[in-house]
């Protein structure tokens, strides 16, 4: 153990270190992946960032342990390799997948926190890398994808929106944000327009019908539980894939690239019981990741987030952030099969 008295130039550097050093924040990589900082990024790479921040949420506080927990989450060596079963692939080598630590939190704060949040996914955008963020609560998804926007052009990315919730509330308690509102946010700034949003699984009792009404003025496409048991969940997705892709409905050019923003609520609380706003009635496990794999497969995936993951929700059998954790592994791998396709 360090002396009190010694030198800290002294000691040997933390062999990963998140931006913060607040408590909750992640000590360890994803799998065991290598460390990078988030301006020293490469093009071509997948680069995780943590969020740990949940002052946005409405209902139940714990996102913040999302980053940390979705990193732990494995039963496998943390050696950095993660070899496909079916695939033939190992995404965390032939991308290379690297993690950049957790982003600085301003505790307490949420404007100064989104703005870290952005510049850091902004910094990685612009060095040619994808950013992943796991999160924390719903709404960085705004700093997430505007971070993407700013190295892309605004208005010039879509985003698929996996969710129990459509999150495009004209404010929560007053204040412009919280996880219930990010997605009006991306399209009242002009970083997504509506009609390059995709939202799939969207069920329950909220939001009300005038921002319903909001969402058909943008002309978001949004589909509900109920027409995915009705129409199947691979003809949605046909669909979204077409939507993300295509032109826009008044001849605008196509997307240059997609965000894909996933909330674990969008998984029926019987698979996924570790979130802040649990909805009943939605996707399987299995459904989301062989999903999130198709999109990674299919689309130019340009950045990406993994939110709502609360922990302390989920004891004692982490069943949500396994879920979680194989998400990003899952999106991966379709990203590295469309990089072999292309290659």
């Amino acid at each position: 153990m360090a002396s009190l008295t010694e030198d800290p130039d002294d000691r040997d550097p933390a062999p990963f270190a998140p931006g913060s050093g607040e408590s909750f924040g992640a000590r360890g990589s994803f799998c065991g992946i290598p460390h990078r900082r988030h301006d020293e990024a490469e093009p071509g790479e997948v680069v995780i960032l943590g969020a740990p921040f949940d002052w946005g949420a409405s209902h139940r506080p714990g996102a913040r342990f999302g980053p940390k927990a979705i990193r732990e989450a494995d039963y496998l060596e943390p050696d950095g390799r993660r070899p496909h079963l079916t695939a033939g692939v190992d995404p965390l080598t032939e991308l290379p997948v690297v993690d950049a630590g957790d982003i600085p939190i301003v505790g307490g704060y949420i404007e100064p926190s989104l703005e870290n949040i952005e510049s850091w996914v902004h910094t990685v955008a612009s060095r040619g890398a994808i950013p992943l963020v796991l999160g924390g609560d719903h709404t960085i998804a705004f700093p997430d994808a505007t971070g993407v926007a700013r190295h892309h052009g605004f208005g010039s990315i879509a985003l698929v929106h996996f969710d129990a919730h459509a999150d495009t509330g004209e404010d929560q308690w007053g204040q412009l944000h919280g996880h219930g509102t990010p997605m009006r946010r991306l399209i009242e700034s002009g970083a997504v327009p509506g009609f390059r949003f995709v939202q799939i699984g969207l069920r329950g009792y909220w939001p009300p019908p005038e921002t319903v009404a909001w969402m058909r003025e943008q002309r978001m496409r949004s589909y509900v539980m109920e027409e995915i048991v009705e129409r199947g969940l691979t003809t949605v997705v046909d669909e979204a894939v077409a939507h993300a892709s295509g032109p826009g409905p008044d001849g605008e050019p196509p997307a240059v690239g997609v965000f894909l923003s996933v909330d674990i609520d969008v998984v029926d609380p019987g698979m996924a019981p570790g979130t802040g706003t649990p909805e009943p009635g939605g996707l399987t496990s299995r459904q989301l990741l062989d999903t999130v794999r198709r999109l990674g497969r299919e689309l130019e995936i340009v950045g990406a987030d993994l939110v709502e993951v609360a922990p302390h929700y989920d004891q004692p059998m982490d069943i949500t952030a396994a879920l979680a954790n194989r998400v990003v592994l899952e999106l991966t791998t379709g990203i590295t099969e469309r990089r072999r396709a292309r290659s």
